[in-house]
């Protein structure tokens, strides 16, 4: 089920768009040795993007990005991206959520808009 679901994501809940909006900011931030950071982040939420379903995100206070150096990090990546990305995701889920159909992938932008959120300190785990 977790297939066919991914599949119809790819084609109807906009998971290919996302996942190369994702995949070009974190090419585009890799450019710069203080963007580094910050595109592994926009990777990870682009393989989420990519494939969401059967997926979950976990906090990992164990990373590198768990501690004090994560703290500042999501508080920059927040000021700068963070916020709008975030609500971009809640408003592409709630239009999603108007259709009974569109409820599983409304869904799923609620889980991309949290970790967009703040991804530092996260890490997504098969379920």
């Amino acid at each position: 089920m977790r297939f066919i679901l991914n599949l119809l994501w790819l084609i109807f809940g906009g998971g290919v768009v996302i996942w190369l909006g994702y995949l070009v900011g974190a090419l585009v931030l890799c450019l710069t040795i203080v963007g580094i950071p910050f595109g592994v982040q926009c990777a990870k939420i682009a393989g989420l993007g990519f494939w969401p379903f059967g997926k979950r995100i976990e906090h990992d206070g164990g990373a590198l990005g768990g501690g004090c150096i994560g703290t500042v990090c999501n508080i920059v990546w927040f000021l700068v991206a963070g916020l709008w990305i975030f609500l971009s995701h809640i408003v592409l889920g709630v239009a999603l959520a108007i259709s009974i159909i569109g409820i599983p992938f409304a869904l799923q932008h609620l889980k991309l808009a949290t970790l967009a959120l703040a991804p530092f300190g996260k890490r997504i785990v098969a379920d």
